[in-house]
């Protein structure tokens, strides 16, 4: 039975390919040459994961960066409006990605390796902005770091012991 759920999930995941990039190690002989894939796995309902693939053929690459991401996913808290619950800023190394909520009807204005993330992650509405870095590993990193920091409303108010609507309220004296 778990095996099943576990391919059933599987099938729900969409994966995409942020970037592919030829590498080479000097031996003795020469260049060693190999293919980095970068890609991101997800099920557009709030679970997205990140992952790096290294080999000599591209769909091997492909192959072994889609089971990292899977090892590594991630729940996003996501809002009705299919915004982020608030703003924040992901770091890692020396990208820094800025990331905003906003209104319906604006869509994903993200740049470059960032956009696939928040698609896959099922945000729809949302601003950001790569601030440092223009490496695309750094950057997708740090939105990962920032979206692993969102906290939805209800975990913030069971954190402080109130109910939601006492948190943006106040309590009745």
């Amino acid at each position: 039975m778990p095996r099943d759920r576990k391919r059933q999930n599987d099938s729900d995941l969409q994966e995409r390919v942020v970037y592919i990039h030829r590498v080479s190690k000097t031996v003795k002989g020469g260049r060693r040459m190999s293919l980095l894939a970068l890609v991101v796995v997800g099920d557009g309902k709030g679970n997205v994961g990140i992952g790096m693939g290294k080999s000599a053929e591209v769909p091997l690459a492909i192959q072994k960066g889609v089971d990292d991401a899977k090892k590594n996913m991630f729940k996003v808290p996501v809002t009705a409006s299919g915004s982020v619950p608030h703003a924040v800023e992901g770091c890692y190394g020396a990208g820094r990605v800025l990331i905003k909520p906003a209104v319906e009807g604006t869509g994903v204005i993200a740049g470059g390796p960032v956009r696939p993330l928040f698609e896959l992650a099922g945000i729809t509405n949302v601003l950001s902005k790569s601030l440092g870095t223009d490496n695309a590993l750094n950057i997708i990193k740090a939105a990962a770091e920032g979206l692993k920091s969102l906290t939805s409303p209800e975990e913030a108010a069971a954190r402080r012991g109130l109910t939601v609507s006492e948190m943006f309220t106040g309590k009745e004296a």
